[in-house]
């Protein structure tokens, strides 16, 4: 852990444990969709539908039965770590969470 340069807030390296992305759903944003769209990302789509999952508003629930699904189609287990397969096109609430900062981190630490 380091200490960003103008404050004493510690930078906390992420650890790919995937807790973040295992155990929630991640919302996607018109914004995701439109600029996924200009981009070219079809297989960003084509992933989904392979999935049987598809982004509804706020939450990815399975297309066959509706159900809300809690682990991100596009994480991959690496041996000990994960990995986002869309890391550098990722949705804009994956790109703003720093890790440390939510219970959901392996590294949190309750504020004293």
């Amino acid at each position: 852990m380091e200490l960003q340069e103008n404050n004493k807030t510690p930078t906390i390296t992420c650890k790919r444990c995937g807790k973040c992305c295992l155990s929630v759903f991640v919302p996607v944003t018109d914004e995701d969709l439109e600029r996924w769209k200009r981009e070219g990302k079809q297989e960003i789509f084509r992933a989904m539908e392979h999935s049987k999952s598809v982004w509804a508003g706020d939450i990815i629930i399975s297309s066959e039965n509706g159900k809300i699904l809690f682990t991100c189609p596009f994480l991959r287990c690496e041996g000990t770590y994960y990995t986002c397969t869309i890391y550098e096109d990722r949705p804009t609430v994956c790109r703003q969470y720093k890790p440390g900062s939510s219970e959901l981190c392996s590294q949190y630490k309750k504020p004293i």
